[in-house]
């Protein structure tokens, strides 16, 4: 009885586990709503041939049953392909719906390789509906004038299918533009001919085809906003002055040092002068004494000689003109 137990346990088991294995394998609820959908499929063939080849049978068969619904025929092989590719299926066939309710020739192929080449394919298609809007940030040119102004423009682009795969994204598109703004700033001579009329910068900009080689084609682009910023040229004449005048300074301190230095040199100078004068005041007395031993000077030319200096003191004093005396002295 025992043995019969266990044995009715092992035969249950065995039967849940090739119920389970049997459903996992051959999907008869997908099967069967694949079917009543419009979409011919095969059980062995297909759907366990999904489940042997690694690719889920619920997506490729929802995107085979969504695609039929909108009419558009689709190859099980070709979705398989997508999906083993690493793409996703499920948008790659609502971006092919919405392309064929809104008359743009989409293409199985070209919506596969949107998806592999890392574009949202139904964002794609949906912005090739309806334009989207993209604002720059502040960009700053400097009018002719020497006047800085700060736009910011809004640019409305609709996306091209066709230059989607290998086309330059959005940061192209504002790159551009904000190139062709401080262009056209820079050309005007004043800046008050763009404040009066900013649309000439959307015009000048629009008309340089910004959109050769983008994945996008620009519909229109709008000034949205024009600030004056700073005087720019003063600011530079500003800056060239103080740098003149610190050149200038230099300048005068640097003649000022040579000044002070061939002073002291000149100064120096004197001293040697006098010096020499004094080393030569100094050999006299030995010239005289010399001159008393030899016999060469005598007693009286010795008087007559400081007479003759006494006398040419007392006419130099006299030449000298007097000080006058002090206030204070004389009270």
């Amino acid at each position: 009885m025992e043995a019969l137990t266990g044995l009715s346990l092992i035969i249950i088991v065995a039967i849940i586990l090739f119920l389970i294995i049997f459903v996992y394998f051959i999907p008869i609820g997908l099967f069967v709503t694949a079917y009543f959908s419009g979409v011919k499929l095969k059980i062995f063939k297909d759907l366990v041939g999904m489940r042997l080849r690694k690719v889920p049978p619920v997506i490729i068969v929802r995107s085979m049953i969504i695609a039929t619904k909108a009419g558009i025929k689709v190859e099980q092989s070709k979705l398989e392909a997508h999906y083993l590719a690493s793409g996703n299926v499920v948008k790659v066939i609502q971006a092919l719906v919405s392309a064929d309710k809104a008359n743009l020739g989409l293409s199985f192929e070209r919506a596969a390789a949107i998806d592999l080449a890392g574009r949202d394919v139904l964002e794609a298609v949906k912005m090739s509906v309806i334009p989207k809007v993209i604002e720059t940030p502040l960009v700053a040119a400097v009018a002719k004038d020497g006047i800085q102004l700060k736009a910011i423009a809004r640019i409305t682009v609709r996306a091209n299918i066709e230059r989607l795969v290998g086309g330059a994204g959005e940061a192209t598109i504002l790159a551009r533009v904000g190139e062709g703004i401080v262009s056209t700033i820079g050309s005007s001579d004043s800046h008050k001919h763009v404040l009066e009329n900013p649309d000439r910068i959307s015009k000048s900009v629009l008309s340089k085809g910004l959109d050769s080689g983008t994945a996008f084609e620009i519909l229109s682009i709008d000034i949205a906003d024009v600030d004056v910023g700073t005087n720019i040229g003063a600011k530079l004449q500003t800056d060239q002055a103080e740098a003149d005048l610190k050149i200038a300074r230099a300048k005068a301190e640097e003649r000022r040092a040579a000044a002070v230095a061939l002073e002291q040199e000149m100064i120096a100078e004197v001293s040697r002068q006098r010096a020499k004068v004094v080393e030569a005041e100094a050999e006299i007395p030995k010239a005289m004494a010399e001159a008393f031993r030899s016999g060469n000077l005598g007693v009286m030319d010795y008087y007559t000689m400081k007479n003759i200096q006494a006398d040419t003191q007392m006419r130099d004093a006299i030449a000298k003109p007097e000080k006058p005396k002090d206030k204070g002295q004389n009270g």
